[in-house]
């Protein structure tokens, strides 16, 4: 019997072993697939954070950015109005002082008539009528009588002169006093104005500090400013190349039609170079060339240069030229103006505060096109200059002095 069950269960035994080996295989691709379904679905998590981390990376999605952006533009704006507050302050000094002139020989003239008024009243009041009556009463002939009455009437016509004149000088008074406190409540209103403003400029000028210095110490917000600087590297690429092909078509219709081109296409531009005047001075805080972040490591384009320079500093054409384009808020530059100076040749200027120019301008060197700012900068109050030929970017400090 055991000899039996013995036999029985070697067949068994082998034939689990016979299934066992049958099935490791199948085992081994389950746990294979298992395997690379894992990696496959890390990738996918990695793809996805990848992409979300991207979007987020996106210049105008970031959240400093967007705070950055909106109080840049409200500066502007802030500034506007404050300019056209100073400009009307200045005109209302202007008439005040202006009013009160005109106040001051009012009512000099006011008193030498009341005075001349008060001697011919007191005469009156000293001779009386009867004076009167003598005078036109006493003449030895009709003539003299005629001629006496006629004086009468003129010395009468006079007097009532006198009296319409001294009525017309106290009303000029009074409405030179009633236009002079208007204006005066103008300027108290104006001032009110002004300094409500002030104030906003400063909270909006706190608003950027904080969000610049939030983009400067953050990573993924300076990453994010400079993909954004990136775009707009290459928008402004695209525009000079646009500008350029603009400028050939109109010289080429120009010529076709017999007309001479611009004189601003001269050529006197590209034997200027190492002779150019700044268009402001100050330290050099950027130069030509990729700027590397000491800290992060991220390194960001820089076509032109630029120059620290306190807001509101006078920006001035660095030669002779035409205003080629205008932008009030042209991303990373900020607001923005570009000189064409013919053949080709381009210059830049961004990061202002205010422009005085407008498109289609001739403009000589030296002459004030702009002010500085901080419009678009996170390095503080520059200028940034840039040379071009066509939408190339060269060296500004081989075309300057």
């Amino acid at each position: 019997m055991k000899r039996e069950a013995s036999l029985g269960v070697a067949p068994c035994a082998a034939a689990l072993a016979a299934a066992l080996l049958l099935l490791a295989p199948a085992f081994a691709q389950d746990s294979l697939e298992t395997a690379k379904r894992h990696k496959l679905d890390e990738a996918r998590r990695m793809a996805r954070e990848n992409r979300e981390a991207a979007t987020r990376l996106r210049g105008q999605e970031t959240q400093e950015l967007t705070k950055l952006h909106r109080a840049e533009r409200q500066l502007n704006f802030t500034r506007k109005r404050m300019s056209l507050l100073q400009r009307r302050r200045r005109n209302l000094d202007q008439q005040l002082q202006g009013t009160r002139v005109d106040l001051e020989r009012s009512m000099l003239s006011l008193d030498q008539r009341r005075q001349q008024l008060a001697r011919r009243m007191r005469n009156l009041y000293k001779y009386g009528t009867a004076r009167e009556l003598e005078f036109l009463l006493s003449p030895q002939s009709f003539g003299q009588l005629l001629a006496r009455w006629d004086y009468l009437v003129l010395i009468a016509e006079q007097d009532r002169l006198l009296l319409e004149d001294v009525r017309a000088r106290k009303d000029e008074v009074e409405a030179n006093q009633q236009r002079l406190q208007i204006n005066l409540n103008e300027i108290q209103r104006t001032a009110q104005r002004t300094t409500a403003e002030n104030d906003r400029l400063d909270g909006l000028r706190r608003e950027r500090e904080s969000s610049v210095l939030a983009i400067q110490t953050q990573r993924k917000n300076y990453e994010a400013a400079a993909a954004e600087l990136e775009r707009t590297v290459h928008s402004i690429q695209r525009l000079l190349q646009n500008l350029e092909s603009n400028r050939k078509a109109e010289t080429a219709r120009a010529k076709a039609e017999g007309r001479t081109p611009q004189p601003y296409s001269a050529g006197d531009f590209a034997r200027a170079e190492g002779s150019l005047e700044w268009p402001l001075h100050g330290s050099l805080v950027g130069h030509f060339g990729p700027e590397t972040h000491p800290k992060w490591g991220t390194v960001t384009p820089n076509n032109g240069v630029d120059i620290e320079a306190a807001v509101g500093t006078p920006v001035r054409a660095v030669a002779r030229a035409r205003v080629e384009y205008i932008s009030e808020d042209y991303g990373t530059y900020g607001q923005m103006i570009i000189l064409n100076h013919g053949d080709g040749y381009f210059t830049l200027y961004g990061h202002l505060s205010e422009i005085d120019v407008t498109v289609g301008q001739e403009v000589e060197a030296g002459k004030q096109i702009a002010r500085s700012g901080d419009s678009g900068s996170l390095k503080g109050p520059i200028l940034h200059f840039e040379v071009r030929k066509g939408g190339t970017p060269l060296d500004p400090e081989q075309w300057l002095k």
